[in-house]
């Protein structure tokens, strides 16, 4: 079938796990809800189903914040298809109360208004309940031999090497309170994972055990939903995060992998002047390399068992990443990985010494920009001598070389007795932290800073000075090209070649020449949203027309991280606006009401594109039908980009999945659209 769908328009939903609400569970959607939803795609002629990442992410509800590449997250187990589950509520009344108050707690019908799941709750109790239920199955068994008891588990455990080290570092991680393996005793950090799988301590091993078997309960699931969407000829599609969390178990036993001195981010742009940093390590990509990707490739052939079809999440990462020095708090003075460095007798041989380096590549802070706040020269120079030396006997200094990055700054105690005095001179310490035109990476390697026109030191060069230093940067930029394509040629041939599962690649805000070569090369499909598929470089910045589509694409109508279509339908009229005049409609208005006649024209609209595939969020086709409409359109999206609260990655769908699947209408509207796109291949012919 994989292979048909590379040649076939095919039309599919999106859709996180946990927002599935089901007649009998309206708690949080679990891997065997995916049966009644592939039923559901059945009757509405949809043929893919992508899922959002469902690796376990421990206490973050974000599934782009994995605790491990290869578990998956047992809060969607289906407690009650769980075998020993039915036994132990009737003969336990205990258990049987603990259930009944767990389905009590969390269980509450759809409404109008804002529609989320208690993440830390479910998570919590759930567990709780999946471990009496694991005791009363293994409590007998629990010896050195006890996933002996079930010879397909133990079989199960051996198959997945990865197991071990995860309910190792489950069980610490318990163990510690939850806090990051850093902070763990060196005992804990570097301990020996085969040593503590075989260990005698019982308790420890009925732990272990216990993440083994609920893994093994995911596995078994997932699997059953797989198996059922292949049956019924329905393509399953998983997620995969490019990055890991610090505070993973891959990036503690792993340590090569990863580089923990650099922090993944975005580099400074208009709505963020700072950039953006992300918090998670970038890849050690020349030790993937010698050891031929297999970290990588382990992640693939792993999600293959379930999947037909993945998504690489930011794709340019896989040609640069820009990362960030851990040890700051911005993503200023991050860089591109891999890099084309200047050497300093390239910068020597345009005739800048050393000194003049120095300049450009170092902060000079002279004493009247602390003096000015503290309104006190020698308590100026007092502070000053905390992080900076001072350059001879002028009012200019120049920071500390074991000053590595404006955390340090902000974690010193200045004791000023004045807590707003101190947090004004360390803003200003940071912000002259930032003030470089060039960057030193390594010994006598530098890279220009993002911003560096507006660096003091570059605002002080003479036009022939910049002229010189643009050519160099220049230079070595078009020889970083060069190095990206040819880098990510490499990774990505060998990733996507390890498995049969179709290729797909996030390649939002991405401006390379080079990646949509590079994609096509190796078949990856790219991304198209609607509303953003625009000539941003022209006048009034037209949308591009659908023809002009890369056929191996898959086109969208929302994502996870943007607003649905309803609220931009509200909320962006310039936008709006700016479609109508490309689809050249004249029954539907900017200033109507969002209503499901504007839902139809719009995914009728992206049906219309070239790319093989449209998959857009269910939230996107339930707008078919105003019933399904919540009161404020902002609480039908599933994430709010650089925001942490309780409302992101909770979202639930506003009827259970059998009350849409049962909805002949909206079947048949959706049915109809699926068949449009599948008709439109004359159009580009």
């Amino acid at each position: 079938m994989e292979q048909e769908l590379k040649t076939k328009k095919e039309t599919g939903i999106v859709i996180p796990l946990g927002a599935i609400r089901e007649k009998d569970n309206s708690i949080i959607g679990t891997y065997l809800s995916l049966k009644k939803v592939i039923e559901f795609c059945k009757k509405s002629n949809l043929s893919i189903i992508q899922l959002l990442p469902v690796n376990d992410t421990g206490t973050h509800s974000s599934p782009y914040s994995g605790l491990s590449a290869f578990a998956l997250h047992p809060i969607y187990i289906c407690l009650e298809a769980t075998e020993g589950f039915s036994e132990l509520y009737k003969t336990n009344s205990a258990f049987a109360e603990k259930y009944d108050a767990y389905v009590k707690k969390y269980s509450k019908p759809a409404s109008k208004t804002r529609n989320r799941y208690d993440y830390t709750g479910i998570l919590n109790d759930k567990t709780a309940l999946l471990k009496e239920i694991f005791l009363q199955e293994f409590e007998n068994d629990c010896s050195e031999n006890a996933q002996d008891t079930d010879s397909s588990f133990s079989a199960w455990i051996e198959e997945n090497p990865w197991i071990k080290s995860y309910c190792v570092f489950k069980t610490l991680k318990d163990k510690n309170s939850q806090s990051s393996w850093k902070s763990w005793s060196q005992t804990d950090q570097q301990a020996d994972i085969e040593k503590n799988w075989n260990t005698t301590d019982l308790e420890q091993k009925k732990q272990q055990i216990f993440y083994a078997w609920c893994q093994f309960l995911c596995h078994k699931q997932l699997k059953q939903a797989s198996d059922f969407a292949r049956k019924n000829d329905i393509l399953l599609k998983g997620d995969m995060p490019i990055l890991m969390n610090e505070d993973s178990c891959d990036a503690w036993e792993h340590r090569n992998v990863f580089n923990h001195a650099l922090r993944a981010g975005n580099p400074p742009d208009g709505d963020n002047p700072n950039g953006q940093n992300w918090g998670f390590p970038v890849y050690n990509w020349k030790q993937l390399k010698k050891d031929n990707y297999t970290w990588w490739k382990n992640r693939l052939i792993s999600a293959s068992q379930y999947y037909s079809a993945y998504r690489l999440d930011h794709l340019l990462g896989f040609f640069r990443i820009w990362a960030v020095p851990e040890t700051d708090t911005t993503a200023a003075l991050g860089h591109a990985e891999p890099y084309e460095g200047i050497y300093r007798s390239e910068i020597n041989e345009i005739d800048f010494d050393d000194n003049r380096i120095r300049w450009l590549s170092q902060p000079h802070i002279p004493t009247w920009a602390i003096e000015n706040i503290t309104h006190d020269w020698q308590l100026a120079h007092n502070i000053l001598g905390i992080f900076c030396t001072r350059i001879g006997q002028e009012e200019l200094w120049i920071f500390k070389e074991t000053i590595c990055g404006d955390k340090e700054i902000f974690n010193t105690d200045l004791n000023l007795g004045n807590t707003d005095l101190e947090n004004q001179v360390k803003a200003k310490l940071a912000q002259y932290w930032l003030d470089r035109c060039l960057i030193e990476i390594e010994k006598n390697i530098f890279v220009p800073s993002w911003t560096y026109q507006n660096s003091t030191a570059w605002k002080s060069l003479n036009p022939c000075e910049r002229e010189k230093l643009e050519l160099l940067f220049n230079e070595k930029n078009q020889q970083q090209l060069t190095l990206w394509k040819n880098s990510a040629s490499h990774i990505l041939k060998s990733l996507t070649n390890s498995v049969q599962m179709i290729p797909c690649g996030e390649d939002l805000g991405v401006n390379l020449e080079c990646v949509p070569q590079v994609m096509k090369k190796h078949g990856i499909f790219s991304l198209k949203v609607l509303r953003w598929c625009r000539q941003w470089e022209k006048p009034g910045q037209p949308y591009i027309p659908f023809k002009d589509y890369p056929e191996l694409s898959v086109t969208v109508t929302s994502v996870h991280d943007s607003s649905t279509i309803r609220q931009w339908w509200q909320e962006e009229k310039d936008s709006v606006k700016s479609f109508l005049e490309f689809a050249e409609s004249k029954e539907i208005k900017p200033d109507e009401e969002f209503s499901p006649e504007t839902a139809k024209f719009i995914l009728e609209e992206a049906s219309m594109a070239k790319s093989l595939w449209c998959i857009h969020p269910l939230q996107d086709f339930l707008y078919l039908d105003k019933n399904y409409y919540l009161e404020n359109a902002q609480d039908e999206r599933i994430n709010i980009p650089g925001t942490v609260t309780d409302f992101n990655w909770t979202y639930q769908l506003p009827a259970t999945i059998e009350e849409i699947s049962e909805n002949k209408e909206l079947c048949k509207n959706i049915s109809e659209i699926c068949e449009k796109h599948r008709r439109c291949n004359k159009n580009f012919a």
